[in-house]
């Protein structure tokens, strides 16, 4: 179960600073990133995903896993953690020490997720789904050294670092994804797209501690919507449609900018309005552009339209039902089935979180006051799919 002490340590690294020995003409920040190498590890996945060892689930948790793993060693410089790495016994005994430190917060997802954690931190076992994720984590990383290299080029370590990325590009090349993103253009520039909601903030109007950008919103939503998922012992597929619409389900607020709630229902009608532009921008500037494989818009479209709505595919017929009967009827890959209600849940929890902790840190604006009374109000009671969603609020009274 998701307690309140687990939900704040995931929030620390929206406090993280990344590159912070060197010019920014942005802030970036931990969450922001581990967020863009989840957008690419999608893309990357998807090339591979026929291959017989590619495993989504271990993709999925990998980047939890890896995120968490940051949460402890954030303030490690990359070439420290690098020279650790490579002497085994060195790197055991600070991953040891990364349990040691989670645990105690981990321990209430249950212990078969504590253990695969242990199990993934301790075994280096260089599968395609690990060459993936490290494949990710390296892009991600390249697309914020290219930001910081325009700002200082002739700065301490620039040179290094630049030679250090290119040197490491040639580890991947043998990924179908990394091959195709260097063939074609397109597909580079929807990680560039999905890269600019790093710099749309959340609340924008309103002065907060810390800030949240949409796309580290939205790895924060996919991240409690797989555990709340592998709560109910959702299949693989339902982990895996709830998990990236989580990722991808703000995607189209990069085309139409973050339209926050009270302005969206002001206007009876213009909520309507909002998403049927967002879905026109979609069609013109993605799909119509070929910034994806068309063979990969049925699915995005399932995380970016309607993405707060329960369905199944029975038949090849999509239908809409309540989370309890997938659970019961549906919770098979062959239903392709997708908790939109509990994406929502998990929306608003993201927004719960950091409304509080403004509060917290010493922005008690009214808005933040009522949004935290308002979704604590919403979810009394409320039970969704077996999950006691009302029990976590009540954590933070």
């Amino acid at each position: 179960m998701l307690k309140k002490s687990f939900l704040l340590k995931i929030m620390d690294s929206a406090n993280m600073r990344r590159w912070n020995d060197k010019i920014c003409p942005v802030e970036m920040r931990e969450l922001d990133k581990q967020a863009h190498k989840m957008v690419i590890a999608y893309v990357l996945g998807k090339f591979d995903e026929d291959k017989p060892d590619f495993d989504w689930m271990e993709i999925i948790e990998g980047g939890i896993f890896e995120f968490l793993q940051r949460l402890v060693l954030t303030d490690l410089k990359p070439q420290i953690f690098h020279k650790i790495k490579n002497d085994k016994e060195k790197y055991r005994e600070l991953n040891q020490w990364v349990l040691e430190q989670l645990s105690p917060i981990m321990t209430p997802l249950g212990s078969d997720f504590l253990q695969r954690f242990q199990n993934y931190l301790t075994d280096d076992t260089e599968t395609i789904n690990r060459r993936i994720l490290n494949a990710a984590h390296f892009h991600a990383t390249k697309w914020e050294f290219q930001i910081i290299e325009r700002s200082d080029p002739n700065g301490y370590e620039i040179d290094d670092i630049k030679a250090s990325l290119k040197n490491q590009t040639r580890r991947y090349y043998n990924l179908t994804g990394v091959q195709q993103l260097a063939l074609y253009e397109d597909y580079g520039k929807f990680i560039d797209l999905c890269g600019q909601l790093r710099f749309q903030i959340r609340w924008s109007h309103l002065h907060r501690i810390p800030r949240t950008s949409v796309l580290g919103h939205s790895f924060i939503v996919a991240l409690l919507s797989y555990l709340l998922t592998l709560e109910i012992e959702g299949c693989s597929r339902r982990r895996f449609n709830n998990f990236f619409t989580g990722i991808f389900h703000d995607l189209p607020e990069v085309l139409t900018r973050d339209i926050i709630n009270p302005v969206k229902t002001s206007v009876e009608g213009l909520g309507q309005l909002i998403k049927s532009f967002e879905k026109e921008e979609m069609e013109q500037k993605i799909y119509h552009a070929k910034m994806i494989p068309p063979s990969w818009e049925k699915e995005l479209r399932l995380f970016t339209e309607d993405e707060f709505e329960n369905v199944v595919y029975k038949d090849k017929i999509r239908i809409s039902i309540p989370s309890e009967e997938i659970s019961r009827n549906y919770n098979d890959n062959i239903f392709n089935p997708r908790d939109g209600k509990l994406v929502k849940a998990s929306d608003e929890l993201a927004a719960f979180l950091e409304a509080y902790l403004a509060i917290q840190n010493g922005s008690p604006s009214p808005e933040f006051t009522r949004a935290v009374d308002f979704l604590k109000n919403k979810y009394l009671g409320t039970q969704m799919a077996d999950i006691d969603l009302s029990a976590i609020y009540q954590d933070f009274d």
